[in-house]
């Protein structure tokens, strides 16, 4: 519950400052041909689902989500809601994952041997791109 309120706030208080610091700026820099343009002005429900979908996917930056949810046109009460059931089931993944490997059980040294198959694994492709 502790991380889940954590989580909250520190989006909401990264929607603030993005929203205070950059929502003009990126209006007015943005080209109005510009695709991020549209992605901006996403409101309402479709904002919503948007955020939710994009909170629920581990692969994509939470930065990313906050900054342009922040500078786009949806509210705050949208995107604190979204983002707050976005992060549930990543927190739950978190919490197992966390157990399991403090545990020293089967399942923990499976996620830890698969975790490190993928670190080394990206390490060699970005020696590989080096050389």
């Amino acid at each position: 519950m502790l991380s889940f309120i954590g989580e909250v706030l520190g989006v909401a208080l990264s929607f603030w400052l993005y929203q205070k610091g950059f929502r003009t700026l990126v209006h007015t820099k943005t080209p109005s041909h510009s695709k991020w343009l549209k992605l901006l002005h996403v409101q309402r429900k479709e904002s919503f689902i948007l955020i939710l979908s994009l909170r629920l996917l581990p692969f994509v930056p939470s930065g990313l989500i906050t900054f342009f949810s922040a500078v786009g046109k949806g509210s705050f009460a949208v995107f604190i809601s979204a983002s707050a059931l976005g992060k549930i089931p990543a927190l739950f993944i978190e919490v197992y994952l966390v157990y399991h490997i403090s545990q020293g059980s089967m399942q923990g040294r499976i996620i830890l041997v698969l975790l490190s198959i993928i670190l080394l694994f990206y390490i060699s492709k970005k020696w590989k791109k080096k050389a």
